[in-house]
């Protein structure tokens, strides 16, 4: 059977290039580069001449897919994320670019491993969770069709955090992937972008009477760009993620420096330069809030000042800018885009207001990701006015042409105005950043059925009362190039040799697998597959975690960021209840099953760091309890990311998507998961709900309350979780258990606090609710799990039923009904 790294070959003819063409530029990097001979190299400097030498590939397809976007005239998407989770680079343009096998024999002959040489490369920390996985998904879906695109992002020197994990307990590292530099990365200093701050506005008036507000006495922070070429699968399309880094506009005050206060002549250079050191500072003080709020700015203020500048070299004046520049903004993060390109077109430019709104709302499209009212994000007043003081004044105005647009449609309705109004009132007046995106955009969309039912019912009610035409449905998607055809080369390559290769770029040609969930040789070489990943995985648990678990046992597998509505605490009690059950009744688990969890907390979220403690303190309960004979493994795997899922969600048999309905907006591991075979439990929330009607009910264990439901219980204010704990023997003995020092006998009553959460404050996620429906599910996976042949065949139904999850389908979706992008093909541009 082929080994872990083994690919399958492209579909689309690759580059065109020798053995001995490679050699020779992985040579010269070597000479040139590290300045020594091949044989002298580090497994490190070799992966920095591997790469450099594919760069320079990277780079020749760059230029081509500029001339030809150039020669076409084409609009072009310029996506705006505060984070981008790409993981790691060399393998997959290796793939993308086809050229994979030719390397891995190019560096045989050079007496190198390419796996070795793989596992040199960090994860590139640019990102923590699915917004940043997504949109390093949509990246290589647009240049895989062939879309004229650019990503905007913040080159973070120390992305999220390292997580370790200490006697059960999150520890928060830095995450220093740059500590070596990265081969990936241009940078363009002579592209630098002046980004003015702080500051104050002075009101006048120009020669022509006209009102002309200064912004004066502003300080200076660069934004350097990085690009990052993204190569679409076949070679044929290298589009750009260009990444801005912060630097001081000046290094430090000489005159400081002679009198030899030198921390002092430099703190301005080291402070401006930490806005691009950590993604998503803590704002539970003051000083973090700040920095969030000023290197959110950043981005947008970096990511404009290149859109128009390249924009207005290619086309002179502004007024064509909407048919040719789209500007996505992913979540509420660049919301001050906005407010950025008005100051740009009314300030710099001197457009009337009335053509500069236009053309902002026509580039504007806005993405919302989250239905949770703490997530929703709010600036205080005070903070704009004292670091974007234009921008505050431009929200302001915005506002007030808005509301009396609104008043206009629904005169006398206070009510309704001051739910809408883009800044809220009280006694800290703050700037609903979600507001002003919709207010600012031509396009609004969620990203699941049930998600967007619920922006445009609940969430965001009133604008779709006003704009109904601005909303829309887009269902996320996964790129299967780095999720089944790289991850999972076993399953990929036994799919190639049955219906051919067009899946790749056409996830739909999947569905050509479904006869052959009936046929038992081929079920027999699918569960060969899966048992590989699954011994490759226990061998990463093993390496990771220090416990050994057994492949042959159900791998129940919930990997995503600890949050307390995406209820890893539901599954805990499950597991808890099973553990009773063995230890107290001697009812043995119809399976052995291994529950496998990772995931980060964020650093000021309590509750989230408790639930990881409650999951690794359960875990060293149950694993060195001698009476369970090793029928339950419970293992939780520390720092997750893109690099560590590739190994994971190939391995798993269950997909555990718990969440409390109406509170995922998606969920793209779901989809992952399910390409790779893994069945799915889950509530009818986010895109579950719609891999339900594409797998079908009898190949996917569905449970608990629906959206409608939850909301129909937390209207009524009559949810009693108490009373239910009192009339179920079951959730009595779970909620007892937690509640006592069982699995804290070290700490006691530590795990107080979650039997106050789940009893006295509420359970406001409705753990309790669910969780007898939720045991009773995983009894009928245990059933199913007992017989192979069957659990085997619903496998084989899922990756075949998959097609529509593709980001493909998602990419094509937006250009078709939101950017107005088309794809500019390899032919295009010729002559």
């Amino acid at each position: 059977m082929p080994g872990r790294n083994e690919p399958v070959p492209p579909q689309r003819p690759g580059l065109d290039i020798s053995m001995s063409t490679l050699r020779d530029s992985i040579e010269r990097h070597a000479r040139y580069s590290q300045a020594q001979p091949w044989e002298s190299l580090s497994t490190r400097q070799m992966f920095e001449c591997v790469s450099l030498a594919l760069r320079d590939l990277l780079i020749d397809r760059r230029l081509e897919t500029e001339r030809r976007y150039r020669h076409a005239d084409a609009k072009q998407l310029c996506y705006v994320s505060i984070e981008y989770l790409l993981g790691r680079l060399l393998a997959n343009n290796l793939s993308n670019l086809g050229i994979y096998d030719l390397c891995r024999e190019t560096l045989r002959h050079m007496g190198a491993d390419l796996d070795l040489i793989e596992e040199c490369e960090p994860d590139a920390a640019l990102g923590n969770g699915g917004l940043g996985r997504l949109a390093a998904c949509f990246l290589d879906s647009l240049a895989t069709l062939d879309m004229p695109s650019y990503g905007y992002g913040i080159n973070y020197e120390y992305g999220l955090f390292r997580q370790d994990i200490d006697n059960g307990y999150q520890k928060e590292k830095p995450d220093n992937w740059l500590a070596f530099g990265t081969p990936w990365e241009i940078e363009r200093s002579g592209e630098a972008c002046l980004v003015p701050l702080y500051g104050r506005v002075e009101d006048g008036v120009d020669r022509s009477g006209q009102y002309n507000p200064m912004w004066l006495d502003w300080q200076l922070l660069i934004g350097v760009p990085h690009d990052v070429p993204v190569v679409g699968y076949g070679g044929r399309t290298v589009n750009l993620l260009r990444l801005f880094s912060a630097r001081s506009s000046r290094n430090f005050d000489m005159q400081i420096f002679n009198t030899g206060d030198y921390l002092r002549a430099v703190e301005q250079k080291i402070a401006s330069e930490t806005i691009s050191k950590v993604l998503y500072p803590s704002d539970a003080v003051p000083p973090g809030q700040e920095l969030r709020f000023v290197q959110e700015y950043f981005l947008v203020a970096c990511t404009l000042r290149d859109i128009v500048n390249r924009y207005e070299k290619a086309h002179g004046t502004l007024d064509a800018f909407p048919t040719k520049v789209a500007i996505h903004l992913n979540d509420t993060h660049p919301a001050l885009a906005v407010a950025e390109l008005m100051r740009i077109l009314v300030d710099e430019r001197n457009l009337p207001w009335g053509r500069a709104w236009d053309i902002t709302q026509s580039t504007m499209a806005y993405t919302n990701h989250t239905l949770l009212s703490e997530a929703l994000e709010k600036w205080p007043v005070p903070l704009l006015e004292r670091v974007v003081p234009r921008h505050l004044q431009i929200i302001y105005e915005i506002n007030q042409r808005f509301l009396t647009e609104v008043a206009c449609v629904w005169p006398g309705d206070q009510g309704r105005v001051q739910r809408m109004s883009i800044v809220e009132e009280g006694p800290s007046k703050q700037v609903r950043m979600a507001h002003l995106s919709m207010v600012g955009s031509h396009s609004i969309n969620g990203v699941s059925v049930l998600h967007s039912r619920l922006v445009q019912t609940t969430l965001a009610r009133d604008f779709h009362d006003l704009w109904p035409d601005r909303f829309s449905n887009k269902t996320n998607g996964v790129t299967p190039r780095r999720w089944l055809l790289q991850a999972n080369p076993l399953l990929a390559r036994l799919i190639r040799r049955t219906i051919g290769e067009g899946w790749i770029t056409d996830l739909d040609k999947i569905r050509a697998l479904e006869p052959y969930a009936g046929d038992s040789a081929f079920r027999q070489e699918f569960l060969a597959a899966k048992r590989a990943n699954k011994e490759r995985l226990a061998r990463l648990i093993s390496e990771t975690t220090s416990v050994r678990v057994d492949p042959a046992s159900l791998f129940d597998v919930q990997v995503k960021r600890i949050h307390e509505y995406k209820r890893q605490l539901l599954n805990v009690m499950q597991i808890v209840f099973e553990y009773l059950r063995l230890v107290e009744d001697g009812v043995h688990p119809a399976v052995p099953r291994t529950y496998i969890f990772a995931g980060k907390a964020a650093p000021g979220y309590r509750a989230a760091k408790h639930i990881i403690k409650v999951i690794c303190n359960v875990a060293a309960t149950i694993n060195n309890d001698q009476r369970v004979k090793g029928q339950l493994k419970v293992v939780f795997i520390p720092d997750f990311r893109v690099s560590l899922a590739e190994t994971v969600i190939p391995g798993a048999d269950l997909s555990e998507q718990i969440s409390t309905a109406g509170s995922e907006a998606s969920g793209t591991g779901n989809m992952k998961l399910a390409m790779n075979g893994a069945l799915t439990i889950g509530t009818l929330d986010g895109a579950t709900i719609e891999i339900l009607e594409a797998v079908g009910a009898e190949n996917i264990f569905i449970f608990g309350l629906t959206a409608e439901q939850v909301q129909a219980w937390r209207n009524c204010g009559t949810y009693r979780p108490r009373d239910l704990v009192s009339g179920d023997r079951r959730l009595k003995r779970i909620v007892d258990a937690l509640a006592s020092d069982r699995f804290c006998p070290k700490e006691p009553g530590l795990f107080r606090s979650i039997f106050e959460s789940l009893l006295d404050q509420g359970d406001p996620y409705f753990h309790i609710a669910d969780l007898p429906a939720y045991i009773d599910a995983q009894d009928r996976v245990a059933k199913e799990f007992e017989r192979p042949p069957a659990w085997v065949s619903k496998a084989i139904l899922n990756v075949a039923r998959i097609g529509r999850f593709s980001s493909d389908r998602t990419i094509r979706e937006y250009a078709n009904d939101v950017w107005g992008i088309a794809s500019v093909p390899e032919s295009s541009g010729q002559g």
